[in-house]
């Protein structure tokens, strides 16, 4: 069945109908995304420095992430200081082709991250054999082609649907799930495929990550030295504080029945792995770090014409310098 939709545009609801709280909000989310962008871009930026399969694994994250918030907060933004919160329908389906892609990508560069934490603590001797580099490439190719798919499915399907009655989406933005509620066709389908991307991407990522971790804490109890201990338990905990609230906020978002739906809280639930999670992964990831750290403190000391300058030797030879990036 073709799309028969007689509608152009949808209404966002938003965060909040009331006037009064539009700028508030405007300031505030303002703020986070432009923290989330800047300490994304460091992490990218810092991380490039550092050839190892954490940090190769992070940048993707952080490209998610810049993706992921871009997506959905800037025209978010936008209707905060429009009256008429509208968006075409093109750019609502748009927008969530994107961000079905980042979501689905997210979860598995997460299990992979963790899944690379459990190797290099808990099999040292194996780590670069395990972590070597065409099993990094492949992770990664892996995990953006995955979410593509899983995202051109989702959309493919979407657009299959009729919208011939509401077009007031209550969201700040356009997610499946609320966007669904407005078809007059049959959506079974796609709530069943929804359900299994979610069971499968989701829980299943969920599960990898838990584990990982299950198995670091362990290893790290085995530890004798307290100072070792309490170290590498700082670091894994703060990491899975930020595992847990995107996992648990992001499948509960898909998973959860209709009956039990409330737009409010949805709508918190959703800005908690959109929003704030994207802002803290630099933060526990990266600018606790201390490799991080000397990589970004090198970037901020020196320009690019003194960290990769040529040097001419007293032969007349040309020779870069120690602080060359890697090329």
């Amino acid at each position: 069945m073709k799309n028969q939709s007689s509608v152009t545009e949808f209404m966002l609801v938003g965060l909040s109908s009331r006037p009064e709280h539009q700028m508030f909000l405007f300031m505030v989310f303002t703020f986070i995304y432009m923290a989330a962008l800047a300490g994304n871009i460091l992490t990218v930026t810092a991380s490039s420095c550092l050839h190892t399969p954490m940090y190769f694994l992070l940048i993707n994250l952080s490209l998610i992430n810049i993706l992921s918030i871009s997506v959905s907060v800037p025209k978010m933004l936008h209707n905060l200081l429009e009256h008429r919160k509208t968006i075409a329908f093109l750019a609502c389906i748009a927008q969530i082709y994107l961000f079905t892609w980042t979501l689905a990508s997210e979860v598995l560069v997460l299990a992979a991250m963790a899944f690379d934490r459990y190797a290099a603590i808990c099999h040292p001797l194996h780590y670069t054999l395990i972590m070597r580099k065409g099993v990094c490439v492949g992770l990664i190719a892996g995990t953006w082609t995955v979410g593509l798919a899983n995202s051109v499915v989702h959309t493919g399907i979407l657009l299959q649907l009729s919208f011939c009655c509401s077009n007031v989406i209550n969201h700040f933005f356009c997610e499946l799930p609320p966007v669904l509620k407005l078809s007059c066709s049959d959506t079974s389908l796609n709530k069943t495929l929804n359900f299994l991307a979610d069971a499968v991407f989701g829980m299943g990522s969920c599960a990898i990550t838990l584990m990982s971790y299950y198995f670091i804490l362990r290893t790290i109890l085995k530890i004798h030295s307290t100072e070792g201990k309490k170290k590498v338990f700082s670091t894994c905990s703060s990491q899975l504080i930020v595992v847990s609230l995107y996992f648990s906020t992001s499948i509960y978002s898909y998973i959860h029945p209709s009956s039990a739906s409330s737009p409010d809280r949805d709508k918190l639930i959703t800005v908690l792995y959109l929003v704030i999670t994207p802002a803290l992964s630099p933060i526990i990831y990266s600018l606790r770090n201390e490799e991080v750290k000397e990589a970004l403190r090198k970037l901020i000391n020196y320009d690019e014409d003194q960290r990769i300058s040529l040097v001419y030797e007293e032969n007349g030879t040309v020779s870069f310098t120690e602080g060359q990036a890697f090329s």
